[in-house]
């Protein structure tokens, strides 16, 4: 028997997601709520030249995720197939979810929306979102009558 070591924070992390799916509460300030039956981790860096979001959603095939831009929120969805019910195979533990999934990212202003690049392989799927060069806010003077 291999011993794990007891992580009270992950505890507490998913009994909060629970809690937050189930009266509806966004849990990100930049995230929008979507219902979904589950949803996958993600992490988002920065670079000078670009936003990378990588989102783990292994057991999901490719052509079940779909990545959309639209009035700058970017959407990741898709769905996880249950697997087929086996009359000889008893299960003693489920804990992988199944069913659909959503997850919604404001996406900041300094984004190349034509030049998003999607990239999906061993169940992790990686967003480039190239950022645009930087344009100098200009103060304009307005003469008054």
């Amino acid at each position: 028997m291999t011993l794990m070591k007891w992580d009270p924070w992950r505890e507490i992390e998913d009994m909060f997601d629970r809690y937050t799916k189930a009266v509806g509460w966004p849990r990100g300030g930049q995230e929008a709520l979507a219902p979904s039956d589950w949803t996958p981790r993600v992490d988002i860096a920065e670079t000078e030249t670009e936003f990378l979001i990588k989102a783990d959603i292994p057991g999901v095939e490719k052509d079940h995720v779909k990545v959309s831009l639209e009035n700058g929120v970017l959407t990741i969805q898709g769905e996880r197939k249950t697997e087929k019910e086996e009359k000889d195979k008893k299960f003693h533990r489920v804990e992988r979810f199944t069913g659909t999934f959503m997850r919604r990212f404001t996406v900041p202003e300094n984004v190349d929306p034509e030049a998003i690049k999607a990239v999906f392989k061993d169940g992790m799927l990686h967003l480039h979102l190239p950022k645009t060069e930087k344009t100098e806010p200009k103060a304009i003077d307005i003469h008054v009558d």
